[in-house]
């Protein structure tokens, strides 16, 4: 077929355009999905899978090295990075390969890049691959890409993105790490511990600055300790400046969002990302955003979210919004989990008094026992409530343990019922309840 008219078109694979084709399908609905080139978007291909796969067989190694801590012997610890990657690779590559069975006929799965093309009556006009299509209502998913800052001798060079490092199968000797964020942090300290010189360059004062000084000093500190060297307050120049074997850009992300024919519809956007209200409705009723390009924390988990929240918008009773607890995590060792404010924006707010209590990983039993007292907790209370506005733990399974904190944020209750709580001894959990003690 040349043409077909959709009640719903989603352009873009990613975590919430998947399942949202399937509930839309099964609520009858004639729905397609058109993607480019993979389904499953960053997590899957490039991102959490992959990667923390990676950290994983990196933290093997880091543990290995440390078997003295535990009275054992391990004469050498080496290496084959190539089958490190192999192995990240392998698991993003089998968790995409089940992604197509979710398409049949309806949802449709249309492989090729989508544009708006204008209106055609009450319906969208959509291009793709050379295939006209219309459709009542468009959602788009088209994620981001890794921003590739001004650097003299960069398009002389093979870097390293978050989009290729999967198909570099060559350890770098001395690795030059653009950008101080999670993906910075998370990916040096991983070829660190592979065995590359990592070198990070940032260009602000302090790493992950989007948490409390507290937080991004002390992860600096745990990074230094295994041998990452720093550079703050600079913006590289060049390639020669940077004197490193590799570089791997790391420097944000931008969203996919200028070559999909927007203007011919007349989408708003600011810097790229769709703009949409809480119901992730764009300024052009019909047209919705999920994922990455509708701004906010970009990460798999309110990608998903998204989905929900669309399904309920265009299928359900409207109810579920943005109005929502979104939690993160980056995962170097120890890991972060973080919810809610940090005590920097609680302490803007005006009128409201608050509490932050602190605790000491190094105090919890079971973190001793397993030789990972590294990192601590802090909480930001209201004071007069009692309830939670954001919590930090930094600490071995930090984005296991905040989810804790989480729940009793989404339940809307205050920090006692963590307290008042019984919690298993001796467990990492406890750390949690001895944080709002």
């Amino acid at each position: 077929m040349n043409s077909a008219h959709y009640d719903v078109l989603i352009i873009g694979g990613g975590q919430a355009g998947i399942p949202l084709a399937g509930a839309l399908a099964k609520a009858g609905r004639r729905v397609a999905l058109a993607e480019r080139k993979f389904l499953g978007g960053s997590c899957i291909n490039f991102g959490c899978t992959p990667t923390k796969a990676a950290i994983a067989s990196a933290r093997v190694a880091h543990l290995a090295r440390r078997g003295h801590d535990f009275g054992i012997r391990i004469p050498s610890v080496e290496v084959d990075f190539a089958a490190v990657i192999a192995r990240a690779r392998g698991i993003a590559e089998h968790d995409r390969s089940g992604l197509a069975g979710h398409f049949s006929d309806n949802p449709e799965l249309i492989r090729a890049h989508a544009k708006f093309t204008g209106r055609s009556g009450g319906a969208f006009e959509i291009d793709a691959g050379g295939r006209r299509i219309t459709a009542d209502q468009v959602v788009l998913d088209t994620g981001t890409r890794s921003a590739i800052p001004k650097i003299d001798g960069l398009d002389k060079i093979d870097y390293l993105t978050a989009e290729n490092w999967l198909y570099h199968t060559e350890l770098p000797e001395h690795l030059a790490m653009i950008g101080g964020g999670y993906i910075g942090l998370e990916m040096g300290q991983f070829y660190r511990r592979m065995g590359s010189r990592v070198t990070v360059w940032h260009k602000g004062p302090r790493v992950a600055p989007r948490e409390d000084p507290e937080i991004s000093d002390a992860m600096q500190k745990f990074l230094e300790r295994e041998g990452i060297e720093f550079r703050l307050n600079t913006s590289p120049r060049s390639v020669e400046q940077l004197g490193a074997t590799h570089v791997f850009i790391g420097a944000g992300r931008i969203p996919n969002t200028a070559d999909l024919g927007l203007e011919s519809v007349g989408v708003e956007t600011d810097h790229g990302i769709v703009k949409v209200d809480k119901r992730l409705a764009s300024n052009v009723p019909g047209i919705w955003a999920a994922g990455d390009i509708r701004g906010g924390l970009a990460s798999t988990h309110t990608a998903w979210d998204d989905y929900r929240i669309l399904e309920s918008q265009m299928l359900g009773d409207g109810n579920r919004t943005t109005d929502r607890v979104v939690p993160y995590a980056m995962f170097v060792d120890p890991e972060l989990g973080r919810v809610g404010m940090t005590e920097t924006e609680a302490r803007a707010l005006p009128g409201r008094k608050i509490q932050v209590k602190r605790f000491e990983m190094k105090s919890n039993g079971k973190a001793n026992e397993i030789g990972e007292s590294d990192g601590f907790i802090k909480v930001v209370l209201d004071e007069d409530t009692g309830k939670i506005l954001g919590a930090a733990v930094l600490a071995a399974e930090g984005g296991e343990l905040v989810h804790m904190y989480i729940d009793i944020m989404k339940a809307d209750k205050p920090a006692s019922v963590i307290r008042d709580a019984i919690h298993i001894h001796p467990t990492l959990a406890e750390a949690i309840q001895s944080a709002v003690t």
